[in-house]
């Protein structure tokens, strides 16, 4: 009945005269018969060309042979149909609605999020000041990095709905990436608590943990409530991005990781004073080559860094100013090819604190060669456990976990950062995980 319910909000009146050849057209889709299902939606179109449900069942067909053979043919040709669907006479104000979100959905499936974002914008124009198709719109948005429109869009949410809880998540998100934590915390607290659809992500909880810990408020309570939750591994290892039943602990020996990481931590302190030369002849400020952070991890201080290897690519730039240091790397094809990492140099100055974070994912190990380390001073905490450097030496932390940097030390810090796969990846998850 609920089913039949939904049918009559997407089906016109005209739509009314052939309905029971439509539904039995959409149950050959539901049971898979998609080949039937397009020969007759395709017959009902000849007859009627105008059906906007038709149209719109034809594209679903469409959608799940794509889905089927993982064909881009088949899938653009879904989001085609989608988008006539809206211009179909008479059609109904909810099948308009459910065609233009699921082309939207599909657009941004394929990549094609500019195109994503013209087609929710279509959507709202159709049906203007709709809550539910406003907080899409403002998701992608944020999908093509135009944060801006999406604080207000979902700031128009908020004043059609103030208790909107995905409006209130994803504008604190916005706020927060901002620094703009006062205002930011109210909102993913109250937005968390009303546990809408979309706001018990991790995302939130840890935004929200670290805009409280920013301004010395309690933080752990949501850290904990996430893990409980299952959104993060445990309140210190609080990475997004993660592969399942991968070893995990804030410390590692090389022995830990096994023959690539030994032969890379080998390789690293036998070469070291070569490492540390190129790094101290690209120092020069003049030179520009050393930039600051820029992703708002530190409180207080200056910390720059020297990108050689980037997402599994060479910075060919860079590696002609540090070629001996690249050349190293180069045999360290778990460091190279690590499409979740980087290797670069990190330079932080006396007076430097880095506010506790964790990486995106669990997939790396994280590798520091000391270059030039002060005698007191520079700390590193990975969870509840603290250590510092030692030049020529590698120390190799999981990022996943939450670590913080202290260098309260009377001159600068040097070290090169070198990211791993995680050693328990196998070579399909390596060549296959999505780049961060």
């Amino acid at each position: 009945m609920a089913k039949s319910k939904k049918k009559d909000s997407i089906t016109s009146a005209e739509d009314k005269k052939i309905r029971k050849e439509l539904d039995a057209a959409d149950k050959l889709v539901d049971d898979g018969d998609y080949d039937t299902a397009l020969k007759k939606f395709d017959a009902l179109l000849d007859i009627f060309p105008n059906s906007p449900r038709a149209l719109y069942g034809r594209a679903q067909a469409e959608d799940k042979v794509a889905e089927k053979w993982k064909s881009n043919e088949w899938l653009q040709t879904c989001i085609d149909t989608y988008g006539k669907v809206p211009s179909q006479k008479n059609c109904p104000k909810e099948l308009k609605k459910q065609a233009l979100m699921r082309q939207a959905n599909r657009l941004s499936f394929y990549g094609k999020l500019r195109q994503a974002v013209k087609a929710m914008g279509r959507l709202n124009e159709l049906v203007p000041g709709e809550p539910e198709i406003l907080n899409q719109l403002g998701v992608s948005y944020l999908m093509v990095g135009n944060n801006n429109a999406a604080k207000r869009v979902f700031g128009e949410v908020m004043q059609i709905r103030p208790e909107d809880g995905f409006a209130q998540v994803h504008l604190g998100f916005i706020l927060k990436s901002e620094t703009r934590y006062d205002e930011a915390i109210p909102l993913l607290r109250e937005g968390i608590q009303t546990g809408e659809e979309g706001t018990i992500d991790g995302r939130f909880f840890f935004h929200l943990g670290d805009a409280l810990y920013r301004t010395g408020q309690p933080e752990e309570y949501w850290y904990k409530n996430g893990a409980d939750r299952g959104l993060f591994a445990s309140m210190y290892q609080r990475s997004l991005y993660n592969e399942p039943n991968l070893r995990a602990q804030p410390f590692w020996t090389p022995e830990d990781g096994g023959d690539n990481f030994i032969r890379a931590v080998k390789r690293l302190e036998s070469s070291w004073r070569i490492i540390r030369a190129e790094g101290l002849k690209n120092m020069d400020a003049e030179k520009g080559v050393f930039l600051p952070e820029e992703e708002n991890l530190k409180n207080t201080g200056d910390w720059k860094q020297f990108t050689l290897f980037q997402r599994g690519k060479k910075q060919e730039a860079n590696c002609k100013r540090a070629p001996e240091t690249c050349s190293i790397i180069s045999f360290i094809k778990d460091a190279t090819g690590c499409t979740r990492g980087q290797v670069k140099y990190s330079i932080m100055q006396p007076g430097t604190h880095v506010w506790p974070h964790t990486g995106p994912t669990n997939c790396r190990l994280r590798m520091h060669l000391g270059l030039v380390i002060p005698k007191n001073g520079t700390r590193l905490r990975v969870a509840d456990d603290i250590r510092t450097w030692q030049e020529g030496k590698v120390l190799i932390f999981d990022d996943s976990f939450e670590h913080e940097v202290w260098q309260e030390a009377d001159s600068y810090r040097m070290i090169l950062i070198i990211d791993m796969w995680h050693p328990d990846l196998t070579d399909k998850q390596k060549k296959t995980l999505t780049p961060i």
